[in-house]
Parts: structure tokens; sequence; C-alpha cells
């Protein structure tokens, strides 16, 4: 009985574990997200820059005039990367949901074993 208390013991501490990677997971892909809302509304203001508007870029307290064509391919390189990272996420919540619940599947099969054993008062 001790053998599959501490079993179970460690089962919950590993789903527990999970469920924390899990979250810190869903943070990231949130903010993912707001990055990519936040850059898909720029490239929309770009397109929409004729040649003769000036383009500033914000480096510390100064803004420094930037070439227009640069900012562009800056904005969608920065895109094509918050993209490819969240595929990358998605993936990590994937494969820790999975983990997660092949992990649950195991503390419900110990937790029924030590049901089993317990005495019936």
């Amino acid at each position: 009985m001790d053998a599959l208390q501490a079993k179970l013991q460690q089962k919950s501490q590993e789903y527990q574990k999970l469920q924390e990677d899990l979250s810190a997971v869903v943070e990231a892909r949130q903010k993912l997200d707001a990055q990519l809302s936040e850059n898909e509304l720029v490239k929309k203001e770009f397109d929409q820059l004729t040649l003769e508007n000036t383009v500033y870029k914000l480096v510390g307290p100064v803004l420094v005039q930037q070439d227009q064509a640069e900012a562009k391919s800056n904005v969608k390189t920065r895109l094509d990367f918050i993209r490819s990272e969240i595929k990358r996420v998605e993936g990590q919540l994937k494969d820790i949901n999975s983990r997660a619940e092949k992990k649950k599947t195991e503390l419900l099969e110990t937790q029924g074993a030590i049901q089993q054993q317990a005495p019936v008062a």
C-alpha cells in the first residue's frame, strides 16, 4: 500500500508539473498572438503608405527616420518569425497536452489500485 501511495504522490507531482508547463506555454502563445496582431496592424498601415510618406522608428527616446522599404521588410520578417514561433508553441501545446492526458490516466489507474486494496469498512 505504501508503494502505491508513493507512486500516486510521484505521478501527482509529475501531472502538476505538466499543468504548470502547459500554463506557461499557453501564456507564451497569448503573447505571440498579441505580437502578431500588433505587427499585422503595422503592416496594414505600411500598405497604405505612398512613396512620399516618411517612416520613423523609435530608438530609445528618439524618433529616427527610416527607409520605408527597410521598415516594411523588418515587419515582414517579424511576422514570419512570429508565425513560426506560433507553430513551434502549438507543437509544444500538443505534446504537453498528450503527456498530461497520459499522466492523468496513470494517476487514475494508481488511485483505482489503491481503492481496490483498501479494506472494505
